[in-house]
């Protein structure tokens, strides 16, 4: 989510937090600004959705999803500094 963050203000947007519902936005907005694929963002918001759910019911994340999670995270991050790498 922070990568996304990033991502659109890098760009010059941002999202009302003072709002519901920018968690997903951010997330979405990752096939607009960094050319991300459909399905690659589907996976990125279901896993947003599950650590926001054990957040809130302590609920234990299985370690496999973890692991995708970070892993996920990674190549994200790559690839964001790859297309700002004058900015980062």
């Amino acid at each position: 989510m922070q990568i996304a963050n990033a991502a659109l203000q890098a760009n010059g947007y941002r999202t009302l937090t003072s709002k519901q519902g920018h968690p997903p936005t951010m997330i979405q907005s990752l096939s607009k600004i960094l050319g991300i694929d459909t399905n690659t963002v589907i996976i990125l918001d279901a896993l947003r959705k599950q650590r926001n759910i054990a957040d809130y019911s302590g609920d234990i994340i299985p370690e496999c999803t973890v692991k995708d999670c970070i892993t996920r995270a990674e190549t994200l991050l790559k690839h964001f500094k790859s297309s700002y790498k004058n900015n980062v």
